[in-house]
């Protein structure tokens, strides 16, 4: 029964959203239908994703799973920047990057803290990810301060965000050469020597053509759901006197990262903590060094070009996030109630971004 329960609330769903959508119903009904759907649909796309990263290896696994799982900000950002809501978009790349460091991390390292006393992970890979997180802040902090001191004008803000942004994709391309070819061995997983068997310890139930072809498909209806979600997100901010700070900060962040909180615990539950870690901090490095980026060019191609200046609480949520979570990894050890300091961080600024 279990089996073929997924599959069939994964197809309902969507194709009770699409109706729903396409018919014109209550934009309340709409957002919870696109809502639901968005998370089993991001449910499928980790499942196909860890299919293909058992073929694929750990780190490039692990890579895959938070490319993939950030399928769904990226997409839903796009429609969002196409629209011109821009402060939602910033919104929604903040609660991505604290929604993976405190909510993805904290979560993974608590659920596989109560299973595993002490988890271990490549030392030098979380220096690595410490010093990208701070050259992430770096960067969103540059063009806000620049901004705010008049030192340059709006326009200048536009080209300063779109240099910065090509030179955060270049960053983003050489940590990928760095990471994946040039000192793979270097940054490889503690576990992976130790536990060779575990990989087979779970045959995946799809071949790698299938897996490939279900992510295909995942994507393609992340897509869809993401355009039908975005629709309704002003009526429903509006109607229920929500802040864009806070539907783009923690609803829309958690609902797109449905894919990374599924597979970054089940990997930790599996002790393989390292691999938890790649998928959480990854993603959000990607979203910073990469995703972030990506949208200031497509705004531009799309003729009105989005700045890279975030609000003094968008930093500092993001400043917060990243002193935490780097001084918990640095040590390539954590415990149970390491995750849950990140939780306790993200509940407070939950609390804080609902009352704005």
């Amino acid at each position: 029964m279990k089996k073929w329960l997924f599959p069939f609330l994964l197809i309902a769903f969507f194709v009770v959203s699409a109706i729903g959508h396409y018919a014109g119903w209550d934009p309340t009904l709409q957002f919870i239908l696109s809502a639901i759907s968005v998370i089993f649909t991001a449910g499928f796309l980790g499942k196909a994703t860890e299919s293909v990263a058992h073929y694929a290896g750990q780190r490039l696994g692990g890579f895959l799973n938070a490319t993939f799982g950030n399928a769904a900000e990226l997409i839903i950002a796009i429609f969002l920047v196409k629209e011109g809501l821009f402060d939602m978009v910033k919104a929604s790349l903040t609660g991505s990057i604290i929604g993976n460091l405190l909510l993805v991390l904290g979560l993974s390292i608590f659920a596989g803290g109560l299973k595993f006393k002490i988890q271990s992970f490549n030392v030098s890979l979380a220096g690595m990810n410490g010093s990208l997180m701070i050259v992430s802040v770096i960067a969103l902090f540059v063009p806000a301060v620049f901004l705010s001191t008049n030192s340059i004008t709006t326009n200048d803000t536009k080209v300063l965000s779109l240099i910065v942004a090509g030179i955060l994709i270049v960053a983003y391309i050489a940590w990928l050469i760095f990471s994946m070819i040039t000192h793979k061995n270097y940054l490889s997983d503690v576990t992976e020597d130790t536990e060779e068997g575990l990989p087979h310890e779970h045959v995946p139930e799809w071949s790698r053509g299938k897996s490939i072809l279900y992510l295909i498909i995942a994507t393609v209806m992340v897509a869809f759901i993401s355009e039908w979600l975005v629709g309704t997100l002003e009526m429903f901010t509006s109607r229920f006197g929500l802040s864009e700070l806070f539907v783009g900060a923690f609803l829309v962040a958690i609902i797109g990262n449905a894919a990374e909180h599924s597979a970054a615990i089940i990997l930790a539950m599996k002790n393989k903590m390292g691999a938890a870690v790649e998928i959480a901090v990854g993603s959000s490095l990607q979203i910073a060094l990469f995703v972030a980026p990506v949208l200031v060019f497509a705004s531009f191609f799309f003729g009105n070009t989005m700045d890279l200046v975030f609000t003094v609480i968008e930093l500092l949520a993001i400043g917060v996030s990243v002193f935490i979570a780097k001084s918990i990894i640095v040590d390539g050890k954590t415990n149970w109630y390491e995750g849950l300091l990140l939780l306790v961080v993200y509940l407070i600024l939950g609390v804080s971004f609902f009352m704005v």
